[in-house]
């Protein structure tokens, strides 16, 4: 599933080229009710944690949430698309540009947001995130157990983390990921949301995803299972963890701690 700073990424490219001009054309064959019209105008693109929305001077509002398997294009008119066109579930154009969305799940037409978006809690990747918010929604969402890595994926708490950043923030503040949520005092959770607010931040704009200052595109243990920490050169080591046993990697000396459950090393 896309990182948050994915998403406010592609929402700017996405603002850029659709804000302020008229509709040529609009496709979605298999979301049901009234269309955009040509003539219509692209009036906002947002990003609300993983969620995209394109507003319409209509009243109308494009909801896509890309999860593991959705995308965002931006195509010239004419220009040969990347991806088959049986896969888009969603096409917007306007005069110099074409934006397509591929294989997302979640594609609809609405006046209102969902309700879902009212559940999620303050987006990390925005400058006015209340963290002492987070904090209380952390506070009386996450239960008991629950290893902090999935309270840090956990939306309703904050929006942004995914996989990429949960093991990032936790080896950025030396904790363990599989530590449960209740012996996380108050300080180092704010730390872990602080940590992961700078790090999305930092990446929101053109260029790879770093979260090691100094080297662009660089991360400090994600996807470097066996190689040596940056810090202290103990190997990285990699596991599958919580409910949905998502792929977890930490740095056994830097973040000590009960090794999570289902230990792998691929």
């Amino acid at each position: 599933m896309p990182e948050g700073d994915t998403i406010h990424n592609t929402a700017e490219r996405l603002r850029r080229a659709l804000v302020g001009r008229p509709l040529v054309r609009f496709e979605a064959t298999r979301v049901p009710g009234r269309h955009p019209q040509p003539g219509t105008a692209v009036v906002a693109v947002e990003a609300r944690g993983k969620h995209l929305l394109i507003d319409f001077s209509d009243g109308l509002t494009l909801q896509t949430h890309l999860r593991m398997t959705g995308s965002w294009h931006l195509y010239r008119p004419g220009e040969r698309w990347r991806k088959p066109a049986h896969l888009a579930r969603a096409l917007v154009e306007v005069d110099e540009w074409v934006a397509v969305c591929f294989s997302a799940p979640l594609v609809r037409l609405v006046v209102e947001p969902g309700p879902e978006l009212g559940r999620l809690g303050p987006d990390l990747c925005r400058a006015d995130a209340d963290l002492d918010r987070c904090l209380r929604r952390l506070a009386g969402l996450a239960e008991p157990g629950t290893e902090i890595a999935d309270v840090l994926l956990d939306q309703r708490i904050a929006c942004g983390v995914g996989n990429v950043y949960k093991s990032e923030v936790c080896f950025v503040c030396g904790v363990h990921p599989s530590t449960p949520v209740e012996q996380v005092d108050i300080a180092t959770r704010r730390r872990l949301l602080e940590a992961a607010a700078r790090l999305l931040r930092a990446n929101l704009g053109p260029g790879p995803r770093s979260t090691v200052p100094g080297r662009p595109g660089a991360l400090a243990v994600y996807g470097r299972a066996r190689q040596p920490c940056r810090r202290c050169a103990a190997p990285v080591r990699l596991a599958r963890t919580g409910p949905q046993a998502r792929v977890t990697y930490w740095c056994p000396t830097c973040q000590p701690g009960l090794p999570p459950k289902r230990e792998g090393g691929g």
